[in-house]
């Protein structure tokens, strides 16, 4: 994406609307809280844009064993089983930058997916910086993984069709997740990310254009990652950077084989340069990949289904990959 003149213009005007309510409430920057208290303050906001929550016939609280003996919670949203049958699974993981963010925070979220994609989600709170850094949150979401495929049965689920999925810190472990998979040979039917973060230096021009005044600033992005990386030489591996970090090897992965992705970005977002490269890097690997970009909005819109109408076309839109997906 060039740079643009005056990028506040390529805003819908309900986004728009949406950013100036925000800037009126004149909340602390999240950046000026410590991680405690812009987890507090995540959680308080996140339903105030969001859609109601989706009545379900199944919610079941879960316990996930990692493998350094924690239990981390997990939620399952689930419609009614057709008779006797298995329903597929996504595998969801929250964002928040590593550091906030949960399964309450995504609750409407998943509930939608669930409703939409006649599925069931595993929505999984793996463990949040600064308390657990990096590689904690990408083993706690391939543990998730490990368990899904050896309990999800004993809970209706058809373990032979499980997708990955996640929306921005989310939708990194979604894609590191699915590189873990496709290595360890288990077949995923997708990979389902909104508006992932990919790249491990943030310099790309959607990076410049939309640093400031477009929901998630630069000093956000430096905020989490501050509080997720042990040092700088993790923003150069892959479990961070799936789009250009490397492994142990020091080689960049190949992403042959990786599941087919759906991948919805914000036009208005400082991570869409990398999303569009990430899609671009999967259809070289001979990948098959979905991307739409929803023009006019911001980084989290998906959440602001009160206020913002392609936050619903995005939850239907990702939901007809998944049925699509599952059907294959």
């Amino acid at each position: 994406m060039s740079h643009h003149a005056n990028p506040r213009s390529l805003l819908t005007p309900a986004m728009r609307g949406v950013l100036d309510r925000i800037a009126r409430a004149g909340h602390p920057p999240m950046h000026a809280l410590s991680p405690d208290q812009a987890k507090r303050a995540y959680e308080a906001g996140a339903e105030v844009l969001d859609i109601p929550p989706h009545k379900l016939a199944r919610v079941e609280d879960l316990a996930i064993p990692t493998r350094d003996g924690h239990q981390i919670p997990a939620r399952l949203y689930a419609p009614a089983r057709p008779d006797q049958g298995m329903l597929p699974v996504l595998l969801y993981f929250h964002g928040g930058g590593f550091t906030v963010g949960s399964v309450a925070t995504h609750e409407a979220l998943c509930r939608h997916l669930a409703h939409l994609s006649h599925g069931a989600v595993v929505s999984v709170d793996y463990r949040l910086a600064p308390q657990w850094k990096f590689p904690t949150a990408v083993e706690d979401a391939w543990d998730s993984l490990v368990w899904l495929r050896e309990q999800g049965q004993t809970l209706g689920l058809d373990t032979t069709r499980i997708a990955v999925g996640g929306d921005s810190a989310g939708g990194t472990l979604a894609a590191v997740t699915a590189i873990g998979a496709r290595d360890a040979d288990w077949p995923l039917c997708l990979q389902l990310l909104f508006y992932p973060g990919c790249a491990g230096h943030q310099n790309t021009p959607s990076h410049h254009t939309f640093a400031k005044g477009f929901l998630l600033e630069e000093a956000h992005i430096s905020y989490f990652f501050g509080h997720y990386l042990r040092t700088p030489a993790d923003r150069d591996d892959w479990r961070f950077a799936p789009l250009d970090g490397r492994g142990e090897d020091g080689f960049e992965r190949d992403l042959d084989g990786v599941a087919p992705a759906w991948i919805g970005l914000a036009e208005c977002d400082p991570l869409t340069d990398e999303g569009v490269r990430y899609a671009d890097k999967l259809r070289m690997a001979g990948v098959a990949v979905d991307l739409e970009i929803y023009a006019g909005v911001v980084h989290g819109f998906i959440q602001f289904g009160r206020a913002i109408p392609e936050a619903l076309t995005s939850h239907n839109d990702a939901a007809r990959a998944l049925r699509a997906a599952w059907q294959r």
